[in-house]
């Protein structure tokens, strides 16, 4: 019997396909102008990029939701005699999946299309082939017959991304270049509006905030938890699943694909908060996992626990594979359950909670 197919919502998979390379995020601020500023109270942006939506403005206490729209990318810094177009990354890419890649590069006049090069596995020699490539012998090739006319379709400080949009895979399983963070920036934009359809209940104010810039340094986040006084925080990232070949659980810890949210426990996480998010996860009946993590988390909420004066923060990341990779798989089942938790949270807060302890 064939799978049904599933639904993906329109707003992730808008997401999903918007190109957003750090620093360069407009395609991904117009999907989430579009979808989301209709469902806030009050709307704006920032010199970072952010985009900023608020529910309940009035309301106590105030939950700050993140999840940063921004993704990796390629830039180019240099165009050979022949037209060969030569790149620096955009955020932490393994140069090992670079090459033979479709590539869509923004540039004023539109996307202009190219693949990535570097030799033939058959012009190196035995030490060159086990060697990680190194960025200077790698290359996009777009077509061009010189540096002229190269320069006439691109210019220096352009970026891409790879051509490779979204893909329902099997069942509730999703592929796409950009599942790190276009998953996580749905979810705190989608709870928010959902509490906005239903707000009967909801006493906090929530702020929630498609963040920029994460990628080169959670650049974004930063300058959100200076503006936006909270009194608690939630970031919501990616994580990496463990369920397949090479990962030994005892060094990363033991996290699969449909198994839920994970639930960050670690400095980085105020204890009681944690213990709130589990018991509304409970409570709920949504499935969640648990993550470890001793030290402050490469993840927006690093930024968010240190934002004016300290705020009670947790980090919820959604389970994925080949993270920085071209094709990146996510269960959608754990996005949306990721999302339920959102909202459970922000309806589980009561006028006067504080997150001191």
């Amino acid at each position: 019997m064939a799978t049904p197919e599933y639904n993906a919502p329109a707003f992730l998979v808008d997401l999903l396909n918007a190109r957003s390379p750090s620093g360069y995020e407009g395609e991904a601020q117009s999907v989430v102008d579009r979808h989301l500023e209709p469902a806030a109270d009050e709307y704006g942006k920032d010199p970072l990029g952010n985009r900023i939506a608020t529910l309940n403005p009035g309301g106590d206490p105030t939950l700050l939701l993140t999840g940063h729209m921004d993704e990796l990318g390629l830039m180019i810094n240099y165009v050979d005699e022949k037209g060969f177009l030569f790149f620096e990354t955009v955020g932490g890419i393994d140069l090992q999946t670079i090459s033979g890649r479709r590539v869509s590069i923004l540039t004023k006049d539109g996307v202009v299309r190219g693949i990535t090069g570097r030799r033939a596995i058959h012009l190196l020699n035995a030490e060159e082939r086990k060697k990680i490539p190194e960025i200077h012998n790698l290359w996009i090739d777009i077509g061009a017959k010189s540096k002229e006319e190269a320069l006439k379709r691109v210019r220096i400080g352009d970026v891409g991304v790879y051509d490779h949009t979204f893909e329902l895979f099997h069942g509730s399983l999703g592929v796409a270049r950009a599942f790190d963070n276009k998953s996580g920036c749905y979810a705190v934009c989608e709870a928010l509006r959902r509490l906005s359809a239903e707000r009967a209940g909801l006493a906090a104010k929530v702020v929630s905030v498609a963040t920029a810039q994460e990628e080169i340094g959670c650049r974004g986040a930063r300058t959100i938890a200076n503006r936006v006084p909270a009194d608690f925080a939630i970031a919501v990232d990616v994580g990496h699943a463990t369920d397949h070949p090479e990962c030994d659980n005892r060094r990363f810890g033991e996290f699969k694909l449909g198994g839920g949210p994970i639930i960050t426990r670690g400095a980085n996480v105020t204890p009681p908060f944690f213990d709130r998010i589990v018991r509304v996860a409970e409570e709920m009946k949504i499935p969640y996992q648990i993550e470890a993590s001793p030290r402050p988390t490469a993840t927006d909420g690093r930024e968010l626990q240190m934002g004016v004066g300290g705020v009670a923060t947790a980090v919820i990341s959604i389970p994925l594979r080949y993270m920085h990779t071209p094709s990146e798989m996510v269960d959608l089942e754990d996005v949306e359950n990721t999302v339920r938790l959102l909202v459970g949270v922000a309806r589980s807060l009561r006028s006067g909670d504080r997150g001191d302890w």
